[in-house]
């Protein structure tokens, strides 16, 4: 699915006649395009599915060292990213996801769980659901089915609108594989 610039533009012009001011004023002629573009940008995730994202990024190593009795793991923490709320359009700001898998005789490229967790969150999303995201798109590129997403983050439609606190932070855990029932790996993680 492509993002339809001229349809942007024309919406956000139109919100701005809505809020009543003049679209063609000069601090707002140019505001339609500058949005358009700041969409294209921060919504490219929409123009790819999880499964176009794994491919995009499927840059693994064969590694023979591990094994089904290995207690190594893979853990990312505080990659930064940004998303966009569907409920308001409000940004989820400040925050920080981290990944965890078990390598399943190969390991990603760890720039790319970072590019992954940017990518997903380049979506109209949940915060749940980036996890549960990121989370599959690492299961299809490692081929390992033991994987953690932990994803923390202020909301502005919680900080800068309705009950306007400030210091809210929202947490998710997404656990899949042994990271569901083993406590004690669970723990390693903290």
């Amino acid at each position: 699915m492509a993002i339809n610039k001229d349809l942007i533009k024309e919406s956000i012009r139109n919100i701005i006649i809505a809020l009543g001011d003049d679209p063609d004023r000069a601090g707002l002629i140019e505001t339609p395009d500058r949005v358009a573009r700041m969409y294209e940008e921060v919504f490219e995730g929409m123009n790819y599915s999880n499964q176009e994202i794994a491919d995009m990024f499927n840059k693994t190593f064969d590694e023979d060292y591990y094994d089904e009795n290995s207690q190594d793991l893979v853990f990312v923490k505080d990659i930064e990213v940004f998303s966009y709320c569907e409920h308001h359009l409000a940004l989820m700001y400040d925050m920080k996801v981290s990944v965890a898998y078990i390598p399943n005789g190969k390991v990603i490229g760890l720039s790319k769980i970072a590019r992954i967790a940017d990518m997903a969150a380049k979506r109209l999303q949940l915060q749940e659901r980036i996890g549960n995201d990121i989370a599959e798109i690492l299961q299809i590129v490692t081929g390992s089915e033991d994987v953690a997403v932990f994803i923390e983050a202020s909301h502005s439609c919680m900080t800068a609108r309705g009950i306007k606190n400030a210091g809210a932070r929202t947490q998710t855990q997404t656990l899949r594989g042994k990271f569901k029932n083993d406590k004690d790996l669970l723990a390693r993680l903290r």
